[in-house]
């Protein structure tokens, strides 16, 4: 189906949203981006580091609470929104639940098993786990050394973006994954969004790399670029220069109304955002050069 399509099933106000799961790559910009076309609110968004999606959220007003390991701008510092709402409120304020990556990747991993919660000891000691709702400090029943507990966290949905899906809901990704498989799991449901849409026979070629069971998939959406600016492993390349940009153009609220108005609510779909972004552009951030790994024989 289409993003808008998706997007208005199954992401409505008041929903549990995963996104930004593989860290740095492969960040759903362009779903994020229809999320606020579409002025859903009160999300609560999950995720490890989101860089700069989560803060375009917050500056829209989407965001009602925060479930993460970092949110702000990675190669250039903090996120002026998630800053704003989190020290005056602005647009609104937001509750925040902290979390390390290793703790979030927890808390995902046992929603997918179905239990109540993994024991973690790294965060033993640290401020993240102070009073935390979700992490509960607890003495190991085996050999009584302390432990924390960490909550299962169950997303109502996981919007992951991948390099190729079939019509039947099943993705393969590649290269730095973070906690994807953790999170299409845990997830109620899953929103694909694709580089590209291919037959049945080029996934089950290669069972081992698709994410999760088909029938966790709510809806596939084909979206070329849909990363841009983060990047996607044989694809196309970061986009340093929009992380910059967007840093200048967020720096208070009038100008990153000016940035969202331009980037966002004026562009109908990933289609015109790319046009937008203009061709030299985007072609310069293509791959270098191929490089394959070594075919596989699953031969009987």
């Amino acid at each position: 189906m289409t993003m808008a399509e998706a997007v208005e099933r199954f992401v409505p106000d008041g929903s549990s949203v995963a996104m930004g799961l593989a860290l740095e790559p492969l960040i759903p910009f362009a779903a994020g981006h229809e999320i606020i076309r579409q002025r859903r609110r009160n999300l609560t968004l999950i995720g490890p580091i989101s860089d700069i999606l989560f803060d375009q959220l917050l500056g829209a007003g989407c965001v009602a609470k925060i479930a993460a390991a970092w949110v702000g701008n990675v190669s250039e510092g903090l996120g002026y929104n998630y800053r704003r709402a989190t020290e005056q409120g602005l647009p609104h304020p937001i509750t925040v639940e902290d979390h390390s990556n290793y703790s979030i990747a927890l808390a995902l991993l046992a929603g997918g098993l179905g239990v109540p919660y993994v024991p973690m000891r790294s965060l033993l000691g640290s401020d993240i786990a102070r009073d935390h709702p979700a992490i509960r400090p607890h003495d190991s029943p085996l050999d009584g050394t302390p432990t924390l507990l960490v909550s299962a966290l169950r997303p109502d949905v996981a919007i992951i973006h991948v390099q190729r899906a079939d019509a039947a809901g099943r993705a393969h990704v590649w290269g730095g994954l973070g906690v994807c498989e953790e999170a299409a799991l845990a997830s109620h449901g899953v929103i694909y969004t694709a580089e590209e849409i291919v037959p049945a026979a080029v996934i089950l070629s290669d069972p081992n790399r698709v994410l999760a069971p088909g029938k966790k998939t709510l809806a596939v959406v084909h979206a070329p670029g849909g990363a841009h600016p983060s990047p996607v492993q044989g694809y196309y390349n970061r986009d340093h220069a929009y992380f910059a940009e967007y840093h200048e153009r967020s720096r208070t609220p009038d100008d990153f109304a000016t940035w969202l108005r331009e980037q966002v609510l004026d562009v109908p779909d990933r289609a015109a955002y790319l046009e937008r972004l203009g061709a030299e552009r985007w072609q310069a951030l293509a791959r270098r050069a191929p490089l394959l790994a070594a075919p596989v024989d699953y031969g009987v």
